[in-house]
């Protein structure tokens, strides 16, 4: 049996900000995090939104029949102080 391994080498450009693209990863099996009236405009208008835990999305789902993601559960645990003291650590040591 031959195993074949394919690298690839990029840069990466680390800014600090979430990454703000549309995911399609488990958002479908969580419920977010996400301002009331952001959470509101997005259903209406089809416009994304941006979970605490960063997760990028059209809401279109009943968020109570979904357990609640645990990032943005322990994110939104930290309060609005704790979350930018974690966001501005992570942007000064460079992680995401």
């Amino acid at each position: 049996m031959t195993t074949t391994h394919t690298e690839t080498q990029g840069d990466t450009l680390t800014t600090g900000r979430p990454d703000v693209r549309p995911d399609h990863g488990d958002h479908e099996r969580f419920a977010h995090f996400v301002d009331r009236d952001k959470a509101t405009e997005g259903t209406v208008l089809g416009t994304p939104v941006v979970a605490l835990c960063g997760k990028v999305w059209v809401p279109s789902r009943d968020p109570k029949k979904y357990p609640v993601c645990p990032e943005c559960q322990r994110l939104y645990e930290l309060g609005p102080e704790g979350r930018m003291r974690e966001w501005q650590d992570r942007a000064s040591s460079g992680q995401d």
